[in-house]
Order: structure tokens, then sequence, then C-alpha cells
């Protein structure tokens, strides 16, 4: 089954939770508090989404966390890959295709349009879309990707 991890899922929720507010600094207490996710999560969620560059930290009286970017320039996909690494469904659409079996498998390619449609719908959503009521339709149809790879 696809899933995203727990962790990942809360990295969204306080990721949008911040894009709210861009430009304003966030405690992590404040942040738990709101979201209701536990408080030493939201500093680990914290450290990593920093380390990443897609939030700022500051220290100090006034400090906080902020995302390091206009919200409309931070994708869904982005974020996931922060968390969990690069988006790959299978071991042959992973960067690394350590797969053994790739040298005779003839279903490579259809794993591959499936990748490539999952992660450009992930890059299609920025946290500007998801603070904003559900999206009613899909960005990019699976029949669009068949014809634009061949």
């Amino acid at each position: 089954m696809l899933r995203l991890s727990k962790l990942t899922d809360y990295a969204i929720v306080i990721a949008c939770y911040c894009a709210r507010q861009p430009e304003a600094m966030h405690t992590a207490a404040e942040i738990s508090g709101t979201v209701g996710i536990a408080l030493p999560t939201v500093k680990k969620i914290l450290k990593t989404m920093t380390q990443q560059h897609l939030f700022e930290s500051i220290r100090g009286a006034h400090g906080g966390y902020r995302i390091a970017a206009d919200p409309k320039d931070i994708t869904v996909a982005q974020i996931i890959a922060a968390l969990e690494g690069p988006i790959g469904l299978t071991e042959c659409t992973q960067a690394d295709n350590q797969c053994q079996q790739a040298d005779g498998c003839d279903i490579r390619g259809n794993w591959a349009l499936i990748n490539q449609a999952i992660k450009q719908a992930l890059e299609s959503i920025t946290l500007a879309d998801m603070v904003k009521p559900a999206v009613r339709e899909l960005p990019i149809a699976f029949s669009q990707l068949k014809h634009a790879a061949r």
C-alpha cells in the first residue's frame, strides 16, 4: 500500500500551518500546541526541514521558525523528499536503480510512467495550494503522461 510516513504527514501539516503566515516566526511550542503534534516530534521535523532549507530558524527572544520561501514555491514533493528521500515507488524507479531484475523486466517502463505521474502530481501541488480549499481537478491526467513520454 502506498502511504506516507506519519512523520511526513505531520511535516506537511506543520508546513501548511506556517504557510498561512509565511513571514511570521513560529516557536516549536506554538506549533505543537496549535496543530496537536507532540513537541519532540515538531522539533525533529523542524530540524529536518531547516537542514533541507525548507525552513529558516532564528535564535533569540523573537526567534523561531518560518518557511524559507514563498508558499507557492514549495511543493508537496519537496517536503516528502526532505523527510523520506527521492520519490520512487519501486526499486527500478529509484535514482540508484539497484533492482537485480532490471535487465529482463518488461514492466519497468510502465512503473516509470506511474512513478512519473505521481511525482508530477506531487510537484504540481504547493503549500499555497494546500492551505486553500480542496482542489477538485487533478492537475495532470495519466493519458497526458503517456503521450508526453513517447
